[in-house]
């Protein structure tokens, strides 16, 4: 029998991959001499990704590199940016803290909102300054990329982020984010992903289209064993020599996959093989019905452990299976373990006592597949129940979690525990800028809440209020401009409710909160303002915060009085408060608002006040935006020679710092106008190019590429990029285009 052998494992035995591994050995020799790279390995599951990526961990660790390893998890639960949090938990328990403070610096705190481990290390970290939706997740990530090029400096970082399939979008935007700064450090990513789940919709597959086009990424595609080395991995693994037959047949009937291959060969006799029609079935299928062998020959005990496990996830722990296995002494679930971890369908994670996972995700999905649909909501229910105990007063920090269990068990528990997770996971959520996670929880506890998003009466209490608030500040950073009247609408009926109840800090938070940008004509957004204005003393610090955006809407409503009071008692509150980053904000504001009434001079200067503060280096929106106003101020007064220099600047600040690529046209749209004045088209094409790459329907790009393909006489694409032009505008809505967008 081929299975005879129990103290191997099929797919452990490393055969082939010569030219994979020349590839990824390539990269890591980059990575090692200070040229970061970025390599993606796909394949089929079971086509040996992370045994691959084992291999190279071995040949990095072995040339003083530190290899932490993340893994994503299939389904919800997980909280956002998991990989990366496994990946950075793992350097913090070994790093000490003088070394993690001075690798970290002053993004310890932010960090420290996503690895909570790195406050019991430098328990003295602050709380992090409150900013706007998208300049926040931008420190978060520009923290992030720093600590770790830091790290890598001290020692060489090979990151493996293991099936990134599954991954949620929030920890591919920050894998994007950090593939752009790497390119001078000792760092080397190492992703791997089934390639046969990234549909053209899937959110994997916009991250590739943006790393693709970056110098430092690789692609490795893993494709099955030839015939002979299926034949030696077998031999290998098993200890017996393949006929030739036998070694066609195994190659024929897995494409070469190792996993499938090792399926196969436990189960069926080499005298046999060729002859079992059983597996001629369609793999995976036929590889699922060989797990079910496996599954039947372990005992009853050792099953109802496995299929419990299955539906907590990919991974568990021994604690959560001990309270939720009934009557079986500890002693019998230990055995049980031991039983499953001899046969390989499970092992102890790496420095993590008393935590397991399933060793193939296919055998997770074959027990789950078995269960019926009333044994799995019944397991979900108790595992919830279970995991509220287990966790106690943390189980806030646990909210994904217990929410995806309490969701799945609805029709058993019911919805109101199901909302209160949802509302704790989607505010952990927007508390470390994972906006497309926060929606999703927010919608799910609106639902669980049967509250209509669409409705327009006020919050009915504090949980529904809540709910709406933090759905309308999610979806002001994570969808598209045209359907921010919709957030500005879910939190007015939060305000509502904060008014009537009295609740005046919540009231003005709602307010003075950022839903659109202040060029965005809005309506209702104006009687807001001054609806949270007359909530609070007119001198007080609230009015000053509220006064700020109050100023930079009404400038934009083509109140350019009325802006520049509100504007001015912003200014004054700042000051008297202490408050520089306010101070810095209304300025930019009112550079802005200058700009747009054509007061060039005098958006310059304030321009200049804000530069002149040094507040925003954290916030990329407040160090683009005064630069912006100068360079169109100048602009307009023709100071060509004057303007050059910022506009310069600008383009380089978007490149330098991974500007959010919503921002791109504040970098690249002054450059373009610039030389499209001086009639230097060569310029203007490329700077466009650049830009419309980042920002494909910004207005204030479009505007000089039409002019420059008519001026060239290339006037068919200039109907196409004026029919782009047109589409922009609308899409921006009424008295949004040709202006800045600032919020």
């Amino acid at each position: 029998m081929v299975e005879s052998q129990p103290t191997r494992d099929i797919g452990r035995v490393f055969v082939g991959r010569q030219r994979e591994m020349a590839e990824l050995r390539a990269a890591l020799d980059d990575a090692m001499s200070g040229q970061g790279r970025l390599v993606m390995m796909a394949g089929e599951p079971g086509i040996g990704k992370t045994r691959t990526a084992q291999e190279l961990a071995v040949l990095a660790e072995q040339r003083g590199a530190l290899v932490p390893w993340g893994w994503c998890y299939e389904g919800e639960g997980a909280p956002p940016y998991w990989p990366w949090v496994q990946i950075m938990r793992a350097y913090v328990q070994q790093a000490a803290a003088e070394q993690l403070a001075a690798e970290m610096g002053t993004g310890a705190a932010d960090i420290a909102e996503i690895v909570a481990e790195i406050r019991g290390k430098l328990p003295d970290l602050e709380t992090p300054p409150v900013l706007e939706p998208e300049p926040a997740r931008f420190r978060l990530f520009d923290s992030i990329t720093t600590f770790l090029k830091n790290a890598a400096q001290r020692q060489p970082l090979m990151l493996v982020l293991d099936d990134l399939h599954w991954a949620d979008r929030s920890s591919l935007l920050l894998l994007e984010f950090l593939a752009r700064e790497i390119g001078t450090s000792r760092l080397l990513l190492v992703c791997s992903y089934r390639d046969v789940e990234v549909s053209r919709r899937h959110p994997l597959s916009q991250t590739l289209g943006t790393l693709v086009r970056e110098q430092l990424f690789h692609r490795v595609q893993l494709d099955g064993l030839t015939q002979q080395e299926v034949g030696e991995l077998v031999e290998g693994s098993a200890g017996i020599t393949l006929t030739l037959e036998a070694a066609e047949v195994i190659h024929k009937r897995t494409d070469g996959n190792p996993f499938f291959a090792g399926e196969i060969t436990r189960q069926v006799t080499l005298d046999n093989i060729t002859k079992d029609q059983g597996w001629a079935s369609v793999i995976p299928e036929g590889v699922r019905d060989a797990i079910g062998r496996r599954l039947n020959r372990m005992s009853d005990q050792c099953n109802q452990m496995l299929t419990t496990a299955s539906v907590i996830g990919q991974e568990c722990e021994f604690r959560l299976l001990n309270s939720l296995m009934g009557d079986t002494a500890e002693d019998q679930l230990l055995a049980a373990m031991d039983e499953a971890v001899g046969a390989h369908l499970i092992e102890e994670l790496p420095r993590s006592v008393g935590r397991y996972q399933f060793t193939h995700a296919l055998i997770r999905e074959t027990l789950l597949e078995e269960l019926s649909t009333t044994r799995r909501v019944r397991l979900h229910a108790r595992i919830a129940q279970a995991l509220e105990e287990l966790y106690g007063e943390s189980a806030e920090t646990h909210a994904a979690e217990l929410a995806h269990h309490f969701s799945e068990a609805q029709t058993e528990l019911g919805a109101d525990k199901l909302a209160r997770y949802s509302l704790m996971a989607g505010e952990r959520a927007l508390a470390t800028y994972a906006y497309e996670d926060a929606l999703t929880h927010l919608e799910r506890g609106l639902v669980a809440r049967d509250i209509t998003q669409s409705g327009t009466a006020a919050a009915s209490d504090d949980e529904a209020a809540a709910l709406l608030f933090g759905l309308a500040r999610a979806q002001s950073a994570a969808v598209e401009m045209q359907q921010l009247e919709e957030a500005f609408a879910l939190l007015c009926r939060a305000f509502e409710y904060y008014a009537d109840a009295g609740n005046v800090a919540l009231a003005v938070a709602a307010a003075e909160f950022p839903i659109a940008p202040t060029a965005y004509r809005m309506s209702g957004v104006t009687d807001l303002m001054v609806r949270a204005l007359a909530l609070v003393p007119p001198d007080s610090h609230e009015a000053g915060r509220l006064l700020s955006r109050y100023g930079g809407i009404l400038g934009a409503a083509d109140d350019y009085e009325g802006a520049q009071e509100a504007l001015a008692r912003a200014i004054a509150i700042a000051r008297r408060e202490g408050d520089l980053p306010l101070e810095a904000q209304t300025l930019a504001y009112a550079a802005n608002v200058s700009g747009l009434h054509l007061h060039s001079q005098e958006s310059v200067d304030h321009g200049l006040r804000a530069i002149e503060l040094g507040i925003g280096d954290e916030n990329p929106y407040s160090a683009l935006l005064p630069h912006y106003a100068i360079v169109l101020g100048l602009l307009r007064m023709g100071d060509l020679d004057a303007a050059r220099p910022y506009a310069l600047g600008l383009r380089d600040m978007v490149e330098r710092r991974s500007t959010p690529r919503q921002h791109a046209a504040l970098g690249f749209a002054p450059i373009t106008s610039l030389s499209c004045l001086e009639g230097d088209w060569k310029a203007v094409r490329e700077y466009s190019d650049r830009g419309l790459e980042m920002s494909p329907l910004s207005g204030s790009l479009l505007l000089p590429r039409v002019m420059l393909e008519y001026e060239t006489g290339e006037s068919a694409q200039g109907e196409v990029y004026l029919e782009r032009l047109l589409e922009a505008m609308r899409r921006a809505g009424q008295g949004a285009s040709g202006r800045v967008l600032s919020r």
